[in-house]
């Protein structure tokens, strides 16, 4: 009874630590994710134009610059999680993320102080970026560690989860404001709104992180007076740096094409209302959401490889013919089941990305070696999706952009094809 006690105490404690880090990633990728979800809004305050395009581009600009302070973000936090612990750091992140989110409630427009207000727009976001830098790869080193070997796909796919829950609830924050609030309002202050829920709810994060466990691995990991989180450790592990990289490559592109920028398509290709467009990427990424546990589960029965197969062979065939027949149809019911289609491919990389990246680095690097050559790639590919797209459609040729993500995917196939099968050779099991 005293045992059968203390392991139902265990999975409880084991299942709170998990709740209360996920639900710091969802309140950090919810105050990321309102930036994208809002531009609509706020693109006139800080970049006025007389066209749309523009003043979109100038956001998913600042948008990608945000994402190239990830990799310092990855690395900082990443080093310091594996050199003072996992809860230490992100405490820390979920710290930073507040902070920049009310700020951003509070920059003046560019009416009222000039070109000031999108250079501090700029930094806040570069502060964002290294908050959530840090905060990827230091989650998916918790998660992984914090779950049992025979539920570690299942456990970490709450790390996507939560991160597609983020994106929900900002975009449900805008439902109800387009709802209750006109179109004028939120033009000129209604936007600020959810950054002010955002650092409020970080706030209350913030809370919850202080009381989780650290885990066991990196508690046995600190008694050890071997280096820990550095680069020249790093360096030891050349091919599974470059495995993270060629596994993030396609996965990022197609991640952010589907869940960011395919809501600008729809305002501003298919020219769909803006509260319609909301609605479908509700609907689409709520059943994306409730997919990850699925695949996080299968892949803790048959492994890693089959899942990054569906999404290497599928993305790579039909990423085109789903954006074409998005313009071919160009109704609320296609896109909506057009674009569940191609979060139904995406799954196969963003339930298991975080725990076959974790599993393919020991303790004592583990957060850095999973957060670093993930964020730069993050930084430079997946950050720059929305630019590149709009880029694109500027000089007439957006169709180009479909194919470019159909080529990443495939990059990306070939390397699955190469990497080993993480469950046989784990070092979340050393």
């Amino acid at each position: 009874m005293v045992i059968e006690g203390d392991r139902l105490n265990n999975k409880h404690r084991i299942t709170s630590n998990i709740v209360k880090g996920s639900l710091g990633n969802m309140v950090e990728w919810f105050d990321w994710y309102i930036y994208a979800s809002f531009s609509i809004y706020f693109a006139g305050a800080f970049f006025p134009s007389n066209n749309q395009t523009a003043e979109l581009l100038s956001t998913a600009a600042v948008f990608a610059i945000g994402f190239l302070m990830r990799p310092f973000g990855s690395f900082v936090m990443g080093k310091y999680a594996d050199q003072h612990g996992r809860r230490s750091a992100l405490t820390l992140s979920v710290s930073i993320m507040a902070v920049g989110s009310l700020l951003i409630a509070l920059v003046p427009t560019y009416q009222t102080i000039g070109i000031m207000s999108p250079v501090i727009l700029v930094l806040i976001r570069m502060i964002q970026g290294l908050s959530l830098g840090g905060e990827y790869g230091i989650s998916a080193t918790y998660l992984s560690e914090m779950a049992g070997p025979k539920r570690r796909g299942f456990y970490a796919s709450f790390q996507y989860v939560t991160l597609i829950s983020g994106q929900l609830l900002a975009l449900l924050i805008q439902i109800i404001l387009q709802t209750y609030l006109a179109d004028a309002q939120l033009r000129s202050w209604g936007w600020r709104i959810p950054f002010i829920l955002g650092a409020i709810g970080a706030i209350i994060v913030l809370y919850l992180r202080l009381s989780m466990d650290e885990t066991i691995q990196y508690r046995k990991t600190a008694r050890k007076s071997s280096p820990k989180g550095t680069l020249s450790l790093l360096a030891k592990y050349p091919k599974q740096v470059l495995t993270v990289i060629g596994l993030t490559f396609g996965g990022t592109i197609a991640f952010y094409t589907y869940t960011t920028y395919m809501q600008k398509y729809m305002v501003n290709t298919l020219d769909l209302s803006p509260h319609t467009v909301a609605l479908i990427n509700f609907g689409a990424l709520f059943i994306f959401m409730l997919l990850q546990p699925l695949f996080g589960y299968i892949s803790d029965k048959v492994g890693r490889k089959p899942l990054l197969y569906w999404f290497g062979v599928m993305g790579t065939l039909l990423t085109v013919p789903i954006f074409k027949g998005l313009k071919a149809f160009d109704n609320p019911i296609a896109a909506f089941l057009l674009m569940l289609a191609g979060l139904l491919i995406v799954s196969g990389y963003t339930s298991i990305n975080a725990i076959v990246k974790a599993e393919l680095f020991p303790t004592e690097i583990r957060a850095l070696g999973v957060g670093f050559p993930y964020g730069l790639t993050v930084a430079i590919f997946g950050g720059t999706v929305e630019y590149i797209a709009l880029w694109l459609k500027s000089i007439q040729h957006e169709s180009w952009f479909f194919y470019y993500v159909s080529a990443a995917i495939l990059v990306s196939l070939l390397v699955y094809f190469k990497m080993t099968e993480t469950t046989k050779n784990s070092h979340l099991d050393t």
